[in-house]
């Protein structure tokens, strides 16, 4: 037996009880964390999807609604960049047990709440505490996994984060309509406890390091926060509102470029800045991060569409937009095995272009949409949309973070998600802002098109003189089915422009260096 020295512990032989007893603590430890990681996202998409049932429960005006949405998001958004500083000061384990625990209490708030102002609160610690649990579980798979066996590992959570927001529109409808809005929140009641439980018991890859607490950047905090908020509140305002038409939605916009050029400036001059930006200077991350944007982008952005279209032009309820949005998330859940068997025959690179150009493929059929679409017609393009997804994620985590030395993980992995949160921000800002614009301008298109002395349209008011037996009652219906039309052919623009966004992001793949370990020999075990 060899000597051992006091105070260090060697890791145990390889096949050996205690390597297969750990190997089963990290894999549980683990799957927790990526379980809480699925709570935090699916409960923007499960929210999301019941809005209106909210509204009612709370008496809030359709305007004041939104700040359930908001101030969640906001929350979120501050708290991921900060994952990384706070889960090296408390270690991972304490730092994710906490926002475990403050998620499922603020979830069992948000269950009481008597109004919106109380509701709104309970969303900002929500919010807070499932931004934590993101980044924390992607940089933990690089601490708890060695290279040659993180394939699984990185399946898993990318099929987490895909999928919870695609099934949140299911989920949430399916709980609003058999029991009440209050189980959009108590449904995470239960699963908080046993992740924090589960994490607090298997977790162990990182000591406190509480001399953080003493050299913490207060003032890099406060502008991170200014930033991150008030852009958040701009990007998610702005279009409801005409941008800077409203007071504080331009208020926002100045407060977020001051507060952004002090945060700047302060990530770069101070000894120990809140947010290290300097894994920017390793090229993989910064292209890694660009893609995530687009994908955060393309996923969002497809997942508030296809509701809207079908809620707005179909008259689906919730529970039947949940029925047609299932089918994304299970694509995902098979395509996960496929991803892992991928890796042996071709590169992280060509798997992104693959996933890519799926996601584009399926936005471009829903480019074609009529006012006909239903379940089935949407079934091909979910299908390539979700895979792609999936395939994306996967392979851009490991490529943005797998060439980072240990020490940079957990404030690259903040940086990682919150760029990805950011680029669906502006995504669907900018999608509500085209949905007008395009809107007004296929009105004037048709209106042009619609004339009295027209074949079509003498044929239409015959039609609903028939009908109505009048003919401002015909008038209605010729005006009702351009409405249709108009928004038909809005929808269908926005498809579009979301598969070329996706499509563009293509071209920065030849700048990716391939990180080592990338395909595994064992990869799929």
């Amino acid at each position: 037996m060899s000597a051992v020295t006091v105070g260090t512990e060697l890791p145990p032989l390889p096949g050996s009880a205690e390597a297969k007893a750990r190997t089963r603590r990290a894999w549980f430890g683990y799957l927790a964390m990526i379980f809480g990681n699925f709570m935090a996202i699916l409960d923007i998409q499960i929210v999301a999807s019941s809005i209106n049932q909210l509204q009612a429960g709370l008496s809030a005006s359709a305007d004041e609604i939104q700040w359930v949405q908001t101030s969640y998001l906001i929350a979120e958004v501050i708290a991921i960049p900060l994952s990384g500083y706070l889960s090296r000061m408390l270690s991972t384990r304490i730092y994710f047990v906490i926002c475990a625990l403050g998620f499922m209490l603020a979830s069992a708030a948000c269950a009481t709440a008597w109004n919106l102002e109380s509701m709104i609160v309970f969303r900002v610690i929500q919010g807070f505490m499932g931004g934590g649990m993101i980044p924390t579980t992607s940089a933990a798979m690089f601490a708890m996994f060695p290279p040659e066996k993180r394939v699984l590992p990185q399946i898993l959570f990318g099929m987490a984060s895909t999928l919870a927001p695609s099934i949140g529109p299911t989920v949430g409808g399916y709980l609003t309509q058999s029991f009440s809005w209050h189980w959009l929140f108590l449904i995470n009641v239960i699963p908080g406890l046993l992740v924090s439980a589960a994490v607090w018991n298997l977790v162990r890859i990182d000591k406190p390091m509480p001399e953080l607490l003493k050299t913490i950047d207060l003032w890099g905090l406060a502008f991170l926060a200014v930033f991150l908020g008030s852009f958040e509140y701009f990007l998610d305002e702005g279009p409801r509102n005409d941008w800077f038409a409203k007071d504080s939605v331009a208020i926002c916009a100045v407060t977020a470029v001051l507060g952004g050029t002090l945060f700047f400036w302060r990530s770069f001059t101070a000894k120990n800045p809140i947010v290290d930006l300097r894994a920017f200077g390793n090229r993989n991350f910064a292209i890694g991060t660009v893609l995530a944007s687009a994908l955060g982008m393309g996923l969002y952005t497809l997942i508030y569409l296809t509701p809207l279209f079908l809620g707005q032009v179909r008259g689906y309820n919730s529970l039947q937009i949940g029925q047609v949005m299932i089918v994304q998330g299970a694509a995902m859940f098979f395509t996960a095995p496929l991803a892992g068997k991928l890796l042996k025959v071709i590169s992280l690179r060509t798997m992104v272009a693959l996933g890519l150009s799926l996601a584009a493929t399926g936005a471009w059929l829903n480019g074609h949409l009529t006012a006909d679409w239903g379940a089935l017609q949407f079934a091909l393009p979910q299908v390539l949309r979700g895979s792609g997804f999936l395939l994306c994620f996967f392979s851009m985590t490991n490529i943005a973070l797998g060439t980072l030395p240990p020490a940079e993980l957990k404030n690259a992995s903040g940086l990682f998600n919150v760029m990805r949160n950011i680029g669906g921000a502006i995504g669907l800002a900018s999608v509500n802002s085209l949905i007008n614009s395009r809107t007004w301008l296929h009105w004037q298109m048709l209106g042009e098109s619609v004339q009295a002395d027209h074949p079509a349209v003498r044929d239409a008011m015959t039609a609903g003189r028939a009908l109505t037996g009048s003919d401002a009652g015909a008038m209605s219906l010729i005006a009702r089915q351009m409405q249709q039309q108009v928004a038909v052919m809005t929808y269908s623009d926005m498809f579009t422009m979301i598969a070329g966004v996706l499509l563009v992001a293509l071209l920065l793949l030849p700048f990716i260096t391939a990180p080592k370990h990338e395909v595994p020999a064992d990869a799929a075990h």
